[in-house]
């Protein structure tokens, strides 16, 4: 560690990162470790804490082993929460009471505490800053959070009634118009910082509380699938230069050592990006994972993308491994160069690699003479 670092680290307060992350999600199964573009969606968070360097250490409280495994490959430290603390009924806050309790039993007691949620993958560097650096200007204060405004004046929203009419909150507010009336914010859902020297003398959206004003294009709660799909395009806006990175990150692939491979196998790939209906790879290394069909020589082989978005019909095939359930992509399989591969996620069993060659085989099976197109 540089003198440099060292310096700015021992003027830093003690600040530790709880993320919290349950195995049980109903809607979107194992979503907190889900694949989002590339990587699994707690990973984001993870990483960004990270980078931070707020933080003396980044912690994520679980009940699940998988999302440990993956939490610790990412650089993050697990404590493993009890079961009664993982039912869908425990709030965050006791969640995080919890971690910073055994963290203090084992001798890291903590001035500052961050909760930050692992479906962020909007999460920005510069807004934790500025959360910590809120509480340290007002010292009265006992959380920073995360705000946005919201689209709609609130003044003039109504609800459906019973026999399914219409019924303003603010029926006074008819009339008015929308640049008159005053903005309205609402939790954004991505951090909360505590001062653990003081109490709150309110409630968490009120007095004692300092908002961070995020804006609205960060910002896109994960409880559904179609905000799992809005979360995607808002990432890919968010990040416009991805074709330039993955030309870049090309270069690098090139100079990659070849990795062992056998049919069956199931790596994630540095895929690409790519245009139109082919699958792209996502994350900083655009990945994706690929099951190896046939296996052509040490360097190459024929390979068929998969994706957690469950397909049915004629060009899609449902696998299982690993208590995963992904989609085979018949048609956009291709040969691949093993210099793409970066680890390997699993091996099909021979009975589901055996259907999967079945599936396959009827999809690019050539069509009788006089059926095709000159």
């Amino acid at each position: 560690m540089s003198s440099k670092h060292f310096l700015r680290r021992s003027l830093m307060p003690e600040a530790v990162a709880i993320i919290p992350a349950r195995g049980g999600s109903k809607r979107i199964p194992r979503k907190n470790i889900k694949d989002f573009f590339g990587k699994p969606l707690i990973a984001y968070s993870i990483e960004t804490a990270l980078k931070s360097e707020l933080f003396e250490k980044v912690v994520v409280s679980t009940d699940d082993t998988e999302i440990a495994e993956v939490s610790r490959r990412y650089g993050a430290e697990v404590l493993m929460r009890p079961k009664e603390l993982a039912d869908d009924f425990t709030g965050t806050g006791e969640v995080v009471r919890h971690a910073v309790s055994l963290l203090r039993e084992k001798g890291e007691p903590y001035d500052f505490v961050c909760t930050i949620y692992a479906t962020a993958p909007l999460l920005q560097v510069k807004y934790l800053k500025q959360g910590l650096e809120a509480l340290q200007k007002n010292p009265d204060a006992h959380m920073a959070f995360s705000v946005t405004s919201m689209p709609f004046p609130i003044q003039r929203t109504f609800k459906i009634t019973n026999v399914h009419r219409c019924e303003m909150f603010f029926p006074e507010h008819f009339q008015s118009r929308s640049q008159d009336l005053e903005e309205a914010y609402q939790d954004a859902g991505q951090f909360y910082w505590e001062n653990l020297k003081n109490e709150p003398c309110d409630i968490a959206f009120g007095k004692s509380s300092i908002p961070i004003i995020l804006p609205r294009y960060l910002v896109q709660d994960i409880d559904t699938l179609e905000d799992w799909e809005r979360a995607e395009k808002m990432y890919q806006i968010v990040n416009p230069n991805i074709f330039d990175d993955w030309n870049s990150l090309k270069q690098d692939i090139q100079n990659n050592y070849p990795i062992n491979f056998n049919e069956r196998d199931i790596f994630f790939l540095s895929i690409g990006q790519n245009i139109g209906f082919e699958q792209y790879g996502k994350g900083e290394d655009f990945l994706r994972p690929v099951v190896i069909l046939k296996k052509f020589s040490k360097h190459l082989f024929l390979g068929i993308p998969l994706s957690s978005k469950l397909k049915e019909g004629r060009f899609f095939h449902t696998i299982h491994f690993k208590n995963r359930t992904n989609t085979a992509l018949l048609l956009q399989s291709r040969t691949f160069d093993s210099k793409r591969i970066k680890y390997k996620l699993a091996t099909l069993s021979r009975n589901e690699y055996q259907k999967l060659v079945e599936k396959y085989s009827k999809v690019v099976t050539p069509l009788p003479k006089g059926r095709g197109s000159d």
